[in-house]
């Protein structure tokens, strides 16, 4: 409990003056507390925090007649009227040994009821509510934070970088959460190789700020806001990944904190099998604390956002395909809609020329707006640095998703007459709300199947849908299943088992399961896409 001046609610019925006079003169923390016939201590707190300036405001512990989310509601509403001053009783989870957090970690672990875990408990899309959430700040920390991890193993445990993920493992209900944002750092190690050292809490929009000054970029996926270890970790499909390959494929060495809490350097000289399994399934290995990436020389390139109308989305789908298979390495144009809605679809391409002439980007852009009418239109001549900075900052108030959005992916080898009919049928079902084509090929595809964990070298795009309803979508999206060939961990929340070997091909997730039992035998970090150690196939 905060300990404060006591403040008596019974007497201040009868005299509010009197009871903000108190609180001024205490000078510090004020504590209300629930007394049989006195003021509601919530409904005072927020009286209290309207009538004065400084006073920081003490408050008892969960309201015993309010549901959960009740509960959290009444605490966020507090916390956003008061801010800091909100001084409240940390509502604790049973089952989690508060008390023997450890000592480098306790001046910055958030449990629910302390100042700031609104800021901590959900990510960008998803809403949460983690009993305690872990912020180490150096690598001796997080071996710490795993170490009562291991102790908690019958709660949840989510590793978040930047708080973005679609898949919403970097949150939970009740359980533990390693927060990663604090090891941010960004820095030219070797200016010569253009080798950056990264850590895992910074975004791609921070590491590309950076890369600017020396006409350098690190290809990672559409959003500058997504945080560097949990892309960096899975492949990293984006603007320059035609170009330059995937995000993994910039890797150069990677330091991770294993579950036992030893430190360890992977590199292609060194722990080479560790390395190539990082790339591609290194949630399921460790934690990682730093990244070394290869930069690419980019300078000014063409961005474009264009919006078209398809009165024939079939249609408009099979021409976006035959145009972006063979459109040349230096482009990438990503696909977006939705439902159709009185017989039209508004389609959204968005993507990139490496490029700074305007002949060529518009000699690379004009088939892709030729597929559909086009409405609208948004090409400049910019920095790649510039295209992820269009993410908004997330600032020390956090993300705030709410709800459990689903998603399903796919690797499409090919986009076939078939799979654009089928498309139509998907959106029209009503259980898909936004459905996404990312353009692949091109260098992806350089760099062998077996040379990373991420083995879908060759597909022509990756397919993302996002629903509602996780069973709902499961059954619409099973009518497309047998066009696709694998699928991308970041942007899949259906867990049933199958999807790991829709993951994983059969050597890519034997190799896997032989790393996990060497470094993670006792399947500490399973909260993810869990590549259990005790199964054999």
């Amino acid at each position: 409990m905060t300990q404060g001046t006591a403040l008596d609610l019974v007497a201040a019925q009868n005299d509010p003056a009197g009871l903000v006079a108190a609180a001024q003169a205490a000078g510090g923390t004020v504590e209300l507390t629930d007394t049989e016939g006195g003021l509601d201590p919530w409904t005072t707190a927020v009286w209290l925090a309207a009538r004065t300036e400084r006073v920081r405001i003490g408050l008892p512990g969960p309201v015993a007649a309010a549901s959960t989310e009740m509960r959290e509601k009444a605490y966020e509403s507090l916390d956003l009227l008061a801010g800091p001053r909100l001084a409240s009783r940390r509502e604790g989870i049973e089952g989690i040994d508060y008390d023997g957090v450890p000592a480098s970690l306790a001046d910055v672990a958030i449990a629910p009821g302390d100042p700031g875990y609104r800021a901590r408990k959900s990510t960008y899309m998803r809403g949460g509510s983690p009993g305690l959430v872990l912020r180490p700040r150096t690598p001796a920390e997080v071996a710490d934070a795993l170490a009562f991890a291991s102790r908690h193993r019958h709660l949840p445990l989510g590793l978040r970088s930047g708080g973005h993920g679609v898949s919403g493992r970097s949150t939970n209900r009740g359980g533990l959460v390693i927060d990663l944002g604090a090891m941010n750092d960004v820095e030219v190690i070797d200016e010569d190789r253009r080798l950056v050292r990264v850590g895992p809490g910074a975004t791609w929009k921070q590491v590309n700020v950076v890369l600017d000054k020396y006409d350098w970029a690190i290809g990672s996926g559409d959003y500058g806001g997504v945080g560097v270890g949990g892309l960096a970790t899975a492949g990293g499909i984006g603007f320059l990944s035609r170009e330059h390959g995937l995000t993994i494929d910039a890797l150069r060495a990677v330091e991770l904190v294993l579950p036992d809490g030893s430190m360890i350097r992977a590199s292609a000289e060194e722990n080479q099998e560790l390395f190539w399994g990082v790339r591609g399934a290194g949630a399921n290995l460790g934690v990682a604390t730093a990244f070394e990436f290869e930069a690419a020389e980019t300078g000014e390139v063409g961005w474009a956002q264009l919006a078209l109308v398809s009165p024939d989305l079939e249609q408009t789908l099979k021409q976006y395909g035959e145009v972006a298979r063979t459109a040349p390495r230096d482009t990438t144009v990503f696909f977006l809609t939705g439902p159709p809605q009185q017989g039209q679809s508004v389609v959204q391409m968005y993507g990139l020329v490496d490029s700074a002439d305007p002949d060529t980007i518009i000699e690379r852009l004009s088939p892709f707006a030729a597929t559909g009418l086009l409405a609208r239109q948004q090409v400049v001549v910019t920095r790649y640095a510039d295209v992820m900075a269009q993410a908004a900052d997330v600032g020390p108030g956090g993300h705030h998703g709410r709800g459990e959005p689903v998603a399903r992916s796919g690797f499409l080898p090919v986009l076939t007459d078939e799979f654009a009919r089928d498309v139509v049928e998907l959106l029209d079902s009503g259980q898909v709300y936004f459905f996404q084509l990312r353009h692949m090929g091109g260098a992806i595809a350089d760099t062998a199947p077996d040379a990373t964990a991420f083995a879908h070298r060759t597909p022509e795009f990756q397919v993302t849908a996002l629903g509602g309803d996780q069973d709902a979508l499961n059954r619409v999206w099973g009518r497309l299943a047998h066009h696709f060939d694998g699928l991308y961990l970041s942007f899949e929340t259906d867990l049933r088992p199958e999807r790991l070997h829709d993951a994983f091909p059969p050597a890519t997730l034997s190799r896997l399961r032989a790393l996990k039992r060497r470094y993670d035998p006792s399947n500490l970090l399973r909260d993810n896409f869990n590549i259990d150690p005790e199964v054999e196939k």
